[in-house]
């Protein structure tokens, strides 16, 4: 399989298309504010207005937001930020929230300025903007019009956000704003854009471009210099092979390169259909240019991922323990374990990110209200009740498949009460409380019977059979009897219906004596140390049962285990500090990337047969091994971001790409560097990876700035699950690969 890769948010702009550079209401045009153009809330947020920034209760300050007149970027007025940060971005916004809804609204407004209050929520650590405006409408309009740009934003092609950022780079590189650019501007254009030329072949394309010999390049003299910057020769080779019919595309050409090349089972009427969607000069001839060409090739049918794997495409009605479940540990916490911030908004950020399995430490709090943060340690504390209601708000939002509310209790009796109360009454009856089946079941329901459900994970005073069992009572008092050291509320036990928590005693103590309800949280040391020597018991204990993983105590700065060799035992619930982006962190999100980001992968059939004889730490014969050879060529990226924001700094691009699986697949490559030049590096290296258990590969793909003395630094990387590449063939074809920088939002 081929690939090219490039940064996906900025991407290169047609040849054809002007290029309106220092007139802001051509650039809106340009830039698909075509729509908006006379808008009431385009010119409401243009125009600006103060609002009231909270902080405190001490601290509540009056300042003044406008949106730039490149429609992107909120300025807003401050005392004590620098210039650069008076500034965000409208991408960086993850919500607009209306009313008091955020911790501090609640905390330190009156239920009276409801209307008019709202909360700019941020990707990433970004402290999120607590605002009062002031009025009721003017809140509304406020939240209105910010909705309705980040909405125009998020709609714009790829074409449109490269001249979105190519806007930026020429307005900021004019200093004197006389809408020319003189050599020595160019060359600040050039820095901006993350290419390095030499001054005299600078110079050299300045006099080619400068026709009216002025020594300054206008409009149509920069729109030809650009042109000269972009050409991809790569993609030009691949075009120019095709292009059979008067120098273009036809349908009949363009089908030739379907098959040939990306070795799809495509008709005629697919090929007319990608002219019809991506070509915009020649669609009534049927004929594709270059510049469509370019875009399909960096839409959505040309995406490294296969596209039907993006919608839910797995069998979802298998019992509960037979997936892969995305799953977070310690929720609550923005940062570290010792001193961090604990807060709803991280239960907002695991959730839509898709984690179904949220942890919740509950300990008593003041005013008999349970509160929950890291005991023992100087973490801020959240009410559990926030917690609940937050999670009910947010649960469904990018997945409709079950959560797992895992409880660590450290409550009274007293407050396990009141927590049995807010869970029954928030979550209503979208709580489990009750086994779904009219008879004892044998094994967990499906995801599919579960949807828009909740389920709590904590200890139990019974077994669940009492609900079947006629002398229900009497074992009842019991097990009161017998546990009445574990000091569980009755209320609370009861909601404990198929994730018991249990201690772990080895593999044949769960097979004796536990049913399928009863899990074990390990520690990551115990659990690899198990996934190493006695990997095939581990499988099969996993066929029916739920095992979570959550890392060691000392991991204090919230870092990451590599669950890869835990997903490979068969364990169910890998827990990550979701809050801490890093490699760990990006093959977790790979693996959940496909089906519909529900948050549940199915295991493959051998991981779910009680009789599996695999063990991914010795590999033998079976339906597991299944011998691919992987061919990755690296052609070339394009708008690589900078990593030094220095004004001088340009990147020295280079690709790794690494496969996770069963160690015999684990592996990595890379390309060499390309000496100062981020904004078009080409490569055309190729490599080859030998994978025997696909169906537990991952593959990621990292872009990195080299650095000859440290580390390099990251640019962005992609990882997806090897099965989802792709056609699902492994055989040539021409992709693009889009990177992400790490964020943690």
């Amino acid at each position: 399989m081929e690939c090219y890769i490039y940064k996906q948010m900025l991407l290169e702009v047609s040849s054809d298309i002007q290029i309106y550079i220092f007139c802001p209401n051509m650039y809106r045009k340009m830039t698909g504010y075509t729509c908006l153009e006379g808008d009431t809330d385009l010119k409401f947020l243009l125009g600006g207005g103060e609002l009231l920034k909270l902080r405190s209760s001490s601290w509540m300050k009056a300042r003044f937001y406008k949106l730039q007149e490149d429609c992107r970027t909120m300025w807003h007025e401050s005392k004590t930020c620098t210039k650069s940060k008076q500034t965000f971005s409208i991408e960086d916004i993850s919500a607009v929230r209306a009313g008091r809804q955020s911790e501090g609204l609640r905390k330190y407004t009156d239920e009276l300025l409801e209307g008019r209050c709202f909360s700019i929520i941020f990707k990433g650590r970004r402290k999120d903007l607590d605002l009062i405006a002031s009025s009721d409408e003017e809140a509304k309009q406020w939240v209105t019009s910010l909705e309705k740009i980040m909405s125009n934003l998020n709609n714009l092609n790829c074409q449109q956000k490269t001249q979105h950022w190519i806007f930026n780079c020429l307005r900021k590189a004019d200093k004197n704003c006389d809408s020319q650019l003189s050599l020595e501007e160019l060359k600040d254009f050039l820095h901006q854009i993350n290419i390095e030329l030499d001054d005299l072949y600078a110079e050299d394309l300045f006099r080619q471009c400068d026709k009216s010999k002025s020594g300054y390049l206008s409009e149509e003299e920069i729109k030809t210099f650009y042109n000269l910057l972009t050409r991809r020769q790569e993609i030009d080779e691949i075009y120019a092979e095709y292009a059979k019919t008067t120098g273009f595309m036809s349908a009949e050409n363009l089908l030739d390169f379907l098959i040939k090349e990306q070795k799809e089972e495509a008709t005629l009427a697919d090929a007319n259909r990608l002219i019809d969607q991506y070509e915009r000069d020649d669609k009534e001839k049927q004929l594709m240019t270059k510049d469509g060409f370019l875009m399909y090739l960096q839409m959505f049918e040309g995406l490294v991922l296969n596209p039907t794997h993006k919608a839910v495409h797995q069998d979802m009605n298998q019992p509960l323990n037979h997936y892969f479940i995305s799953s977070s540990h310690n929720t609550y916490l923005m940062e570290d374990q010792l001193t961090g911030p604990s807060s709803t908004k991280a239960y907002i950020r695991a959730l839509v990110k898709g984690c179904r399995c949220v942890e919740l430490d509950c300990w008593d709090g003041s005013d008999e209200e349970p509160v929950i943060y890291h005991g023992h340690t100087l973490t801020s504390k959240i009410l559990f009740r926030d917690a609940i209601k937050t999670i009910k708000d947010y649960a469904f939002k990018t997945s409709d498949y079950p959560v797992i509310l895992s409880l660590e209790n450290h409550c009274s009796v007293e407050q396990q009460k009141v927590m049995a109360k807010h869970m029954s009454s928030i979550l209503g009856s979208a709580l489990i409380t009750t086994p779904l089946e009219d008879q004892m079941p044998t094994e967990f329901p499906s995801p599919e019977a579960l949807k828009g459900r909740f389920l709590v994970k904590c200890k139990r005073l019974n077994k669940l059979e009492v609900y079947f069992t006629r002398e229900a009572a009497g074992v009842l008092v019991f097990d009161l009897q017998k546990c009445k050291k574990l000091k569980i509320a009755k209320e609370l036990s009861d909601m404990v219906i198929y994730c018991k928590s249990v201690p772990f005693n080895g593999f044949q103590d769960a097979k004796d004596n536990l049913a399928f309800y009863e899990m074990a949280s390990v520690k990551e040391g115990k659990a690899i140390q198990l996934a190493e020597e006695s990997a095939n018991c581990y499988i099969r204990h996993n066929v029916d049962k739920l095992s979570r993983i959550y890392p060691a105590g000392l991991r204090t700065d919230s870092s990451n285990f590599n669950p890869v060799p835990l997903w490979n035992a068969g364990c169910q619930i890998v827990a990550l500090n979701v809050q801490t982006p890093c490699p760990n962190m990006d093959l977790n999100q790979g693996r959940f990337l496909v089906n519909g980001k529900t948050g549940y992968i199915l295991k493959p059939a051998y991981m779910r047969d009680q009789m599996s004889e695999f063990d991914p730490i010795t590999l033998t014969r079976g339906p597991w091994l299944q011998h691919k050879t992987l061919h990755i060529m690296i052609i070339s990226a394009q708008q690589l971001p900078k990593v030094n924001q220095k004004k001088t700094s340009v990147v020295d691009a280079l690709v790794k790409v690494e496969i996770h699986g069963v160690p015999a697949d684990t592996a990595e490559k890379e390309t060499v560097h390309i000496v100062d030049n981020g904004f078009n590096p080409m490569w055309n290296e190729n490599f080859q990876f030998d994978v025997h258990v696909p169906a537990l590969a991952l593959v990621r793909f990292v872009v990195e700035d080299y650095n000859y003395a440290f580390d390099n630094e990251l640019i962005g990387q992609f990882t997806l699950p090897f099965t989802s590449l792709q056609l699902g063939k492994l055989v040539a074809s021409l992709c693009h690969l889009p990177v992400y920088r790490w964020v943690s939002s």
